[in-house]
């Protein structure tokens, strides 16, 4: 008898508590796309890319998230800010154009380091993002593009 009281406290408690931490929102901000910095703009990627970076890339790293409805639940809507924050600070597609050449040149190769190795999109992400998911195919489309990329990167670099 008494541990089922004990458990209704605690059910009890853990439900204010989640229907308290529902104040603390995140920024769900979205900064306008700059044409003269924005990856997909300065590089001009074709239609194909461009529809492969956008559902698998620019979510976690470009200033321009979409947010599902789960975003509005804390503290999932943390955990996935979290996420985000951190992508687009190691690498931000957005202000693409304000790296340095050597600073592209390494995100560049990482870029293709990590679809190789099967590392991006992250498997959290395309849990919930089915359409993130990169076939094959889409996989060695990226990976082409990146290092199309890196080459005249390092053809401008030695001129």
């Amino acid at each position: 008898m008494k541990a089922k009281f004990t458990l209704k406290r605690i059910s009890v408690v853990l439900l204010v508590i989640f229907c308290l931490i529902q104040v603390f929102r995140i920024n769900k901000a979205i900064i306008p796309v700059n044409e003269q910095t924005d990856f997909m703009a300065v590089t001009q990627t074709n239609p194909e890319v461009s529809s492969v970076l956008k559902n698998a890339c620019y979510d976690c790293h470009s200033n321009q998230p979409t947010y599902p409805w789960y975003t509005n639940v804390a503290p999932l809507s943390w955990w996935i800010k979290h996420h985000i924050n951190e992508g687009s600070e190691h690498l931000n597609f957005s202000i693409w154009q304000t790296y340095t050449i050597k600073r592209k040149d390494h995100k560049l190769e990482e870029c293709v380091e990590m679809i190789e190795e099967g590392e991006m999109p992250m498997n959290t992400y395309t849990w919930m993002h089915p359409e993130a998911k990169l076939t094959d195919a889409q996989k060695q489309l990226l990976i082409d593009w990146f290092k199309a990329e890196k080459a005249k990167l390092n053809y401008v670099a030695e001129k």
